[in-house]
């Protein structure tokens, strides 16, 4: 079994949700369907593997380099890296 990555939530409003992810070595998501728009920024530079119903892809982090989303988005996210690796994710409501 996968070790899961962890989360904190920081913000949860009728508005916006914030969270931070944090992955160790291999950690995953588990399978998850985004119901809101969102975006992403990374606080390290790194690599995640994108597991979706289409097959496997991996995304090149870069610290501080945000990027965005759309509702809809169905996938697991793994971390990639020999290291722990971390993210805030910011869900619009």
């Amino acid at each position: 079994m996968t070790e899961a990555a962890t989360s904190t939530v920081f913000i949860d409003n009728e508005r916006i949700t914030v969270t931070e992810w944090r992955f160790a070595p291999g950690a995953s998501t588990g399978w998850h369907r985004h119901e809101h728009d969102y975006v992403i920024v990374p606080l390290m530079d790194g690599r995640l593997k994108l597991l979706t119903a289409a097959g496997e892809s991996f995304g090149e982090m870069k610290a501080g380099v945000p990027y965005f989303r759309e509702a809809g988005v169905e996938h697991d996210v793994i971390n990639a890296n020999d290291a722990e690796y971390a993210f805030i994710e910011i869900e619009l409501k």
